[in-house]
């Protein structure tokens, strides 16, 4: 394929997607209910959620024509380190506290179903091909997460905003990354509106359920969100090896290794920023 062909297939990376679109005006017509419901914190964490990875995109897009992996880097570095820090700081004593057993038994659950997502999502893009493998991926971690997200705002709305914020941190690089894969294979990268979506989507119905007010349910909810993130934010700390994404992007041979060196010193800083960046936050607003 000539040069002058693969850059028209970056520079116009297909139709504008359907189900991305669809996506957003679920989740604006969701907003009226969670507004009439009066469950604002989980509305502006879905929308911060949408607008950090919507807004992401045309970054993608552009990174695809480029072969630079230090923007990468450091927004993975940046969400896993605020993740990590966010569930070990917020969701792990609340689940031990309520019940140690039950809530160890929930975190063990939320990082095995986390992998498991993780796997399915792979599987199913390769028995469909009218599923895109990133689409699907995307999708099933945000829905996944809005559950969790709604159900623990709706047990304890007490809650500040800076815990789901933190959690839902990683969706400016998600969609970042995945725009940038997209539109290096000529695929729209439009379709990432479903899962920017999928926070609100999933998490607004499940802020609206009432569960029983029991100290062990809440370890169990707690204890599984705690999995799940650690699971997440472990997925996002940026790996800078020869057949990673990251050497992928910057075309990396077997013996670039001084550059692979140079990589991992940003993720360390990357990672290191974003658990200073929670904890100077938590200290600043008493959370």
């Amino acid at each position: 394929m000539s040069n002058n062909m693969s850059t028209k297939i970056i520079n116009s990376p297909g139709s504008p997607s359907l189900l991305g679109m669809a996506g957003v005006v679920a989740l604006t017509l969701l907003s009226g209910v969670a507004v009439i419901a009066g469950i604002w914190k989980m509305l502006v964490i879905s929308w911060v959620a949408f607008a950090a990875m919507a807004g992401a995109i045309p970054f993608g897009i552009r990174a695809a024509r480029e072969a630079n992996p230090t923007g990468l880097v450091w927004g993975y570095g940046l969400a896993s380190g605020a993740m990590i820090t966010s569930a070990a700081v917020f969701l792990l004593p609340q689940a031990i506290g309520l019940d140690p057993r039950i809530g160890g038994f929930g975190v063990a659950a939320g990082i095995l179903v986390g992998f498991g997502s993780h796997v399915l999502g792979h599987r199913l893009a390769h028995v469909n091909a009218a599923f895109d493998n990133t689409a699907v991926q995307l999708s099933a971690h945000a829905l996944s997460a809005g559950v969790i997200i709604g159900l623990i705002y709706g047990s304890m709305p007490e809650l500040g905003l800076l815990l789901g914020l933190a959690i839902v941190s990683h969706k400016g690089p998600a969609g970042y990354a995945a725009a940038r894969r997209l539109a290096s294979a000529g695929r729209s990268p439009s379709v990432i509106l479903l899962p920017a979506a999928g926070i609100g989507l999933a998490g607004i119905p499940s802020a609206l359920v009432q569960l029983p007010t029991s100290p062990a349910i809440n370890a169990a909810i707690f204890g599984f969100a705690a999995g799940i993130f650690l699971h997440v934010a472990m997925d996002f700390l940026p790996r800078c090896e020869v057949g990673g994404e990251v050497g992928e992007v910057a075309r990396l041979s077997d013996k670039a290794h001084h550059q692979l060196d140079r990589l991992r010193l940003h993720a360390v800083l990357s990672t290191s920023l974003g658990v200073v960046v929670v904890f100077l936050t938590w200290l600043a607003i008493g959370a």
